[in-house]
Formats: C-alpha cells, structure tokens, sequence
C-alpha cells in the first residue's frame, strides 16, 4: 500500500503542472474565440483560483512520493 501512495504521489506531482497548461491553453481558446470583457474575466478568475490548487496538488505529491504518509505497523 506504501508503494501505491508512492507512485500516485509521483503521478500527483505531474497533474499539477499537465492540468495548469491545459487550463490555460483552454482559457487562451476561449478568450480568442469570445474576446469580451466577461470572458476574459471568467478565465483570470478561473486561472488564479487555480493556481494554488495546483501548486498544492505537487506538494502533495511530493510529500507522498518521499514517503510522509506511511503507515507504520
């Protein structure tokens, strides 16, 4: 069970960043696609908010994949 909260630790750390360029990418299509105020509005508050989800999404990883959440027996 400590190897699987490694290795989906290790997985953790590359959603992080992976999810933060998609969003982006994402959120630049839109703005492109409906250029007005609103839009570009919705996607910097989405951007923002999103950002410390990511950045805790590879702490998060980070502490599993060096092993801060085994169980001891």
């Amino acid at each position: 069970m400590n190897q699987l909260r490694k290795w989906l630790g290790l997985i953790w750390m590359l959603m992080g960043p992976l999810s933060m360029f998609y969003l982006i990418k994402t959120a630049l299509h839109q703005v492109a696609v409906h250029p007005v105020t609103d839009t570009k509005i919705q996607w910097a508050v989405f951007v923002v908010i999103f950002i410390p989800i990511a950045i805790g999404l590879c702490i998060f990883g980070w502490y599993a994949w060096k092993g801060e959440y085994k169980r001891q027996m």
